[in-house]
């Protein structure tokens, strides 16, 4: 089969396509036959070895979908044939096969492509974790999204209107805007714009917001905390460096900064995600958008374009 290999971390041109052996199941494992991987940031800063030393040789991704192809013994529940979506691997996704635990494996509704399968498990999984495990939010509550236009983004625009929520959701182009209100936000900013504090919360009648998704905690923390309502909380998905902020703000208004990673979420909880995101999926709440479609040999180009932006969709490889 065809894979991409990181011999060493670096720039995205330290990713070649090689030819590898097949892969074949243990007991209690699974091979899923991918038809297409997300691209996911956190893809990005392994490969260039800002999250440490990552395990050389090793083949990049998380996120993928395609179909049960190899089961091996001690397995239910899974069938060969089966469409699937993959959160987690054994042996990496950009490649045209994944060896994964069952547990790293999700029924993929029918409606749904696999493309759009590609680009469910961290930006949804992600996205529902800060909504409801680590924001508890409500219904009822006023969301702001920063950055409301690229797959986390919209995975929390679609759950929280889903869940009965305000969405203000904020993108840095015409076209992101345009996708952020097609997704369900009832206002739509301009986070390029200095006075989109101002506006959110004189969307809220100068109450502020209960919670906002923020993926750009670098650029936007300590202004984030002079937008929140009373007991507000920020969940910090996304950062690219230190911020400064004034611990006033939080004090004044008993709010909290909370990080989030989908990483930690494990038994129950994990469980739990994946369940409501199988409903949602199949009952048409929620639909992951695709902005590009590259193919697998030309993974150093889509790992530039997840870092470099704008944000539009999900970018999946195609085997």
């Amino acid at each position: 089969m065809k894979a991409i290999r990181v011999h060493q971390l670096g720039e995205p041109e330290v990713m070649k396509l090689e030819e590898v052996p097949d892969l074949s199941p243990g007991a209690g494992q699974v091979v899923v036959r991918i038809h297409a991987a997300g691209v996911n940031p956190v893809d990005a800063h392994i490969r260039s070895g800002a999250y440490g030393q990552a395990p050389l040789p090793y083949t990049p991704g998380s996120d993928a979908a395609g179909t049960a192809e190899k089961i091996g013994g001690d397995i239910s529940g899974i069938a060969v044939g089966d469409r699937v979506y993959v959160g987690g691997t054994l042996s990496g996704a950009y490649a045209e096969q994944a060896l994964c635990e069952p547990s790293q494996v999700h029924r993929l509704p029918d409606r749904i492509s696999f493309a759009q399968g590609a680009a469910i498990n961290v930006p949804y999984g992600t996205a529902y974790r800060a909504l409801f495990q680590r924001a508890h939010a409500l219904a009822g509550d006023t969301i702001l999204v920063h950055g409301a236009s690229g797959g986390v983004g919209i995975a929390a625009v679609q759950l929280a209107c889903a869940a009965g929520m305000t969405v203000i959701g904020t993108a840095g182009s015409d076209k992101g805007r345009q996708l952020a209100a097609e997704q369900g936000c009832q206002h739509v900013l301009d986070h390029r714009d200095p006075n989109h504090f101002e506006q959110a919360l004189a969307l809220t009648g100068a109450r502020g917001v209960d919670i906002i998704i923020e993926l750009a905690a670098h650029a936007n923390l300590g202004a984030d905390l002079s937008a929140l309502a009373p007991q507000g909380r920020v969940a910090v998905i996304g950062s690219r460096g230190p911020v400064q902020i004034n611990p006033g703000e939080a004090m004044g208004r008993e709010a909290s900064i909370v990080g989030v990673t989908f990483r930690a979420a494990l038994g129950r909880e994990l469980a739990g995600v994946h369940a409501a995101l199988i409903a949602g999926l199949e009952n048409g709440t929620l639909r992951p958008v695709v902005g590009q479609e590259i193919p697998l040999a030309e993974a150093p180009r889509a790992h530039r374009a997840v870092m470099e932006g704008p944000a539009y969709g999900k970018i999946v490889l195609l085997p």
